[in-house]
């Protein structure tokens, strides 16, 4: 099958489309053929070296851990799901960007949703639902989203006004509308966050996220006052100032699918597809990933 590899950290040049054996479905696994796949920050981080010490990778490595297709093999003790069924999920390692993919967890696709979209549900469904308690959002208290337009920006304004949450996000200035119609009240980045913040939520914030690893924890900090209801998902110094940092998957990630589907059902989630790439595009797909100016999801097709 076609599978796009890389063999050395580097510029997006290296990434290529080689051809390997088709994965199998192991015990409580499924295989998809795959029809789209989600493009993730962490992705080109991965493949740049700017993680190698924090998470270091084996190398050749494959690409993609999320994706959407039709099932075309079932492992042992899986009971919930057969051949020629819609699903999205999270892939075994970093092997969605392929024409077969095998999932660890996954969620049957909603009827009247595209796999353009359910291949870019995965990763943000269970970032955005952990974030969201690591902090103990709850009803009626105000969060702060730092990268609120990207595509777990997205989802994690969705899921927190879904729960009673008020959400300040902070976006590029071309990006505010697009937060209001998620339900956020925008704002910009740079200095003077604190400031400006205030000024929408005089009465104060419990809690906030940073998505886009911008430097803003001591901002957050201070903006929040307890440094335990700060997270950031992509400063790795965080817990230098006593703020949360995550990166792994909850146990049971396709509890956080399945919710999320269900809002989608309810007309209560949506998620936006910025631009969509062929699998030979995957380079310029991460170029546009890593450039910060997304809103919503950047999805590869796989024919």
């Amino acid at each position: 099958m076609r599978a796009v590899q890389y063999e050395s950290y580097g510029e997006p040049d290296v990434l290529q489309i080689v051809d390997i054996a088709a994965p199998h479905a192991g015990a409580g696994q499924i295989r998809i053929a795959v029809r789209a796949a989600g493009v993730n920050p962490l992705d080109w981080k991965l493949r740049s070296g700017l993680y190698r010490d924090f998470m270091p990778i084996d190398l050749p490595s494959g690409v993609g851990a999320e994706a959407a297709g039709i099932v075309d093999e079932v492992g042992d003790g899986v009971s919930n799901v057969a051949v020629g069924d819609r699903v999205f999920g999270l892939t075994v390692r970093r092997t969605a960007m392929a024409e077969h993919a095998v999932l660890t967890s996954w969620a049957h696709i909603p009827d009247g949703m595209s796999f353009e979209v359910a291949g870019g549900l995965a990763i943000v469904s269970e970032t955005a639902t952990r974030i969201l308690d690591l902090v103990a959002s709850k009803a009626g208290e105000t969060l702060v989203v730092v990268g609120a337009s990207g595509g777990v920006g997205s989802a994690v304004v969705q899921v927190a006004r879904h729960r009673g949450v008020n959400v300040i996000g902070a976006a590029s200035e071309a990006k505010h509308d697009y937060l209001r119609k998620l339900g956020a009240v925008p704002t910009t980045y740079g200095p003077g966050l604190p400031a400006r913040v205030r000024e929408l939520a005089p009465q104060g914030v419990d809690a906030a996220l940073d998505l886009a690893g911008a430097g803003v924890i001591p901002d957050l900090i201070e903006i929040v006052g307890d440094p335990a209801r700060v997270l950031s998902i992509a400063d790795i110094d965080a817990p230098k100032h006593g703020a949360q940092v995550t990166t792994s998957q909850d146990d049971h990630p396709e509890i956080a699918l399945r919710h999320v589907t269900e809002l989608y059902f309810k007309g209560a989630f949506d998620l936006a597809i910025e631009q969509v790439f062929s699998l030979d595009q995957v380079a310029d797909a991460q170029r546009r990933s890593a450039s910060g100016r997304v809103a919503g999801k950047i999805v590869v097709a796989v024919p």
